[in-house]
């Protein structure tokens, strides 16, 4: 990527009966055809002929008599669809009796930034961090990891919170934000590793109390990458050539028409050693490791999680179920209740997704889906 703030995968920053039939007129008018009722719209559902309208008599324009069929296919949909909506509604208003039950009045407004609000007794929040950090306002982001971290902070039945993390990285000044809010966070923060948890999403990661991570997770990636395309020799074949205006010598390096000077690339390569200077005091703090332990380690190649274990980059082996036993027990509480925390309206699409759906083995899967990411029980 040539932007010099974006660092990629593996460095900083790497679905009845029918009605009687209408008697024909005595003598029909030759070669009449029906004639749709003011208002009808030829070629509605893509046939080519008109849509008969209310109030429409096929004898009353000489058209032979037939009877109307029901269509009870899509009146089978209306009522499952009029259900599911009564159901889904439920769901909000209902929920379950741990968690959502007692609910205070208003907890699901639509105002509501987190799912957090929907707790009423000793809980854990969970909390994605997948795929690219960067600035997108989702929770792999700055903005969208405060917003829920904010919001189990101020709820008191959030009692700490577990990333579930599976990124390989992405903007360095967003994992340096997203690691300072975890870093400040004063409930306890319990990370487990999915697949993947490298480069910025790793600093993310060094943060927490304690790290578990699978045997065949890939963890570390501790290291820098700025990425500068040449393409000048391509534009010369191509006979393409760009003359760039500039208010300094420098303004264009790393436009991608022409190369780097000597000078230019000594300047880059400072700016990298500092940021990568920043990303090992970052994990060393957080991993209570020496700054020479950390650089050891930061060869901007990735370890199983089980080399993690034993380099101090990761704590235990374990899955996400004992990260948030883990985390329970880190907040002192012996059983506590479990809710993703996530923006709330990312899910009323979902349930719009679901009542516009007809496939009862789909509707099911996006039912138990939703109830997961409730916490449901």
């Amino acid at each position: 990527m040539t932007d010099q703030n974006h660092w990629p995968n593996a460095a900083w920053g790497t679905p009845g009966g029918q009605p009687a039939p209408v008697q024909a007129a005595p003598q029909p008018a030759p070669a009449a055809q029906a004639v749709p009722a003011p208002g009808a719209q030829p070629g509605t559902y893509g046939t080519g002929t008109a849509a008969p309208g209310p109030g429409w008599s096929a004898s009353a324009y000489g058209a032979p008599p037939a009877p109307a069929a029901a269509p009870k296919r899509r009146g089978w949909i209306v009522g499952l669809a009029a259900v599911l909506s009564f159901f889904i509604l439920g769901l909000f208003s209902i929920g379950s009796c741990t968690a959502v039950m007692t609910a205070p009045m208003g907890a699901l407004s639509y105002d509501s930034p987190s799912w957090a609000d929907t707790v009423t007794g000793d809980t854990v929040g969970i909390i994605s961090i997948d795929g690219t950090i960067q600035y997108d306002g989702s929770t792999s982001s700055p903005e969208g990891l405060k917003a829920q971290l904010d919001a189990a902070e101020q709820n008191p039945h959030i009692k700490a919170v577990v990333l579930r993390v599976n990124s390989g990285g992405g903007v360095a000044t967003a994992g340096e934000e997203m690691a300072r809010y975890v870093r400040d966070f004063s409930k306890p923060v319990v990370v487990s590793c999915a697949s993947l948890d490298a480069s910025a999403a790793y600093m993310i990661s060094s943060q927490a109390d304690y790290i578990y991570t699978a045997e065949t997770s890939a963890v570390g990636s501790i290291g820098v990458i700025m990425s500068v395309t040449d393409l000048s020799g391509l534009y010369e074949k191509l006979g393409i050539s760009v003359d760039n205006i500039t208010s300094a010598d420098a303004k264009d390096a790393g436009g991608g028409d022409r190369p780097l000077t000597e000078e230019e690339r000594a300047w880059y390569q400072a700016q990298v050693d500092q940021i990568n200077d920043v990303f090992i005091a970052t994990v060393a703090e957080g991993r209570s490791m020496t700054e020479d332990e950390v650089r050891a380690l930061a060869t901007g190649l990735t370890f199983t999680g089980i080399d993690a274990v034993g380099n101090g980059l990761a704590d235990e082996i374990g899955t996400l179920e004992m990260a948030v036993e883990k985390a329970a027990s880190l907040a002192g509480v012996a059983d506590a209740d479990t809710v993703y925390l996530q923006d709330s309206s990312s899910d009323l699409g979902r349930l719009l997704d679901i009542m516009g759906t007809e496939d009862e083995a789909t509707v099911t899967d996006m039912l138990k889906e939703l109830e997961d990411r409730v916490g449901l029980e």
